[in-house]
């Protein structure tokens, strides 16, 4: 009897998950397509074949649904744990060149692209988006390049504040990029160029600065 409870609490839990991520989907669908102060609970719980209350019991209200959103799409710009700490200038400018790349690559997805998108166009109405957006998705890459940076200060391989070394990096690494893309004139690069151009920003990055 304990392993058939077992199985049906998981059931259930499995199938609160996929009605979750559905209410989620609809939210950011309907943030999307009318913009967070014009979308209604009303509307997004309709969009996922919802009650209102289920979709407060599982989410919570339309502020927490877009943090979901948001915090759903930052937990892929972290830097894991488990990674090793750079030993040498040369292992540095690898670390960096692969968490660039997959930074360009994360935040030029088009579905991210049109949360920066939101944030600014919301930013009168509802300056809620902007602050979620970056107290969870851009403080996100912040810390992780800030970890990335103190480990190799510490290790003797950099000179300077972590955060500003951070800030540095990232401004190589972007360029004008993210406001293009954000405008939509340009196309997102492929992932051939991402990654060469974060090689070239992690090069570009140590010739600036000099062991400590």
């Amino acid at each position: 009897m304990a392993k058939t409870s077992g199985s049906k609490k998981r059931q259930v839990d499995r199938d609160g998950e996929t009605v979750r991520q559905r209410i989620l989907d609809a939210a950011f669908t309907a943030f999307m397509h009318k913009g967070y102060a014009a979308s209604s609970t009303l509307e997004i719980a309709t969009r996922a074949r919802v009650s209102k209350r289920e979709l407060y019991a599982l989410v919570g209200n339309k502020e927490e649904m877009l943090v979901a959103c948001i915090t759903e799409r930052a937990k892929r710009l972290q830097v894991p744990a488990d990674l090793p700490v750079p030993r040498d200038r040369g292992a540095l400018e690898q670390l960096l060149a692969s968490f660039g790349a997959q930074l360009l690559r994360e935040v030029s997805d088009p579905a991210v692209i049109a949360v920066f998108r939101l944030a600014a166009g919301e930013a009168t109405n509802a300056p809620e988006v902007a602050q979620a957006l970056d107290s969870i998705g851009r403080e996100t890459v912040r810390a992780a390049l800030r970890k990335i940076m103190t480990q190799a200060r510490a290790a003797g391989l950099l000179d300077g504040r972590p955060q500003e070394l951070a800030e540095e990096f990232g401004g190589l690494l972007w360029r004008d990029l993210l406001v293009a893309l954000m405008l939509g004139v340009v196309e997102r690069p492929d992932p051939r160029e991402l990654t060469l151009r974060a090689r070239e920003a992690a090069s570009a990055f140590l010739r600036l600065y000099p062991r400590a």
